[in-house]
């Protein structure tokens, strides 16, 4: 993984930079709050390693600089500090893991491979509610984890509104992108049908009907 540790205590981001370093990572190591986030204003990262308490910005307000900016990075906490104030801050801004100092090294490769796991299979499987993802590998619908028979039609479908989650998918999207083994233009009834037939399908509707124009997959809050 391609990870950013920030880290003032020296001997400390020595040791964790050498450590993942050894087992396969590639890490950038920064002790100050400021030059973190100037580096993050360039590169994306697998993975943030933070501190809290770091000179000139602490690892929080970094974190919280960057949801700001719609940067979105999994983040392992990492300090000496246990008040649940600021546990609890990290969380709500979306950290990953907490990890109380002093720590042994090895522990933290044990939080980094789950993250990873989890990132691994986040990237084939998307999530488009609460209780369904689609694995756009295999194209298999899942609702709870269990693979759901659908038509091909169908899964050509939420395939489609998978790859463009967040955003309106037309008819003529859809004509351009689900329906071009077609020799002659589909009308908007047709898929409109064959779309409230999959819906109806549905045990958790998370396809929305934009009137008029086509049809979204929101973005899932996670």
């Amino acid at each position: 993984m391609k990870i950013l540790l920030l880290e003032d205590d020296i001997l400390l981001n020595e040791s964790i930079t050498k450590y993942l370093t050894t087992i396969g990572h590639a890490m950038t190591s920064v002790r100050d709050g400021n030059a973190c986030l100037s580096i993050l204003e360039k590169e994306r990262f697998d993975l943030l390693v933070f501190d809290i308490n770091v000179p000139n910005m602490d690892g929080l307000s970094i974190l919280e600089t960057l949801h700001a900016q719609k940067k979105v990075m999994p983040v392992i906490f990492i300090s000496a500090l246990i008040d649940i104030e600021d546990i609890s801050r990290a969380f709500e801004l979306g950290c990953f893991d907490y990890l109380k100092k002093p720590f042994h090294l090895k522990e933290l490769n044990i939080r980094i491979d789950r993250i990873s796991k989890t990132l691994k299979k986040e990237r084939h499987h998307k999530r488009l509610s609460a209780s369904y993802s689609f694995d756009c590998d295999a194209m298999t619908l899942y609702f709870h984890e269990e693979p759901q028979v659908l038509s091909k039609r169908q899964l050509q479908i939420i395939q489609f509104l998978t790859h463009n989650r967040g955003f309106v998918c037309s008819y003529d999207m859809f004509r351009e992108d689900v329906w071009n083994d077609f020799d002659m233009d589909v009308d908007d009834a047709t898929i409109r049908t064959e779309i409230n037939r999959l819906k109806n399908h549905l045990k958790e509707d998370f396809i929305t009907n934009i009137r008029g124009i086509g049809y979204m997959v929101k973005t899932p809050s996670m």
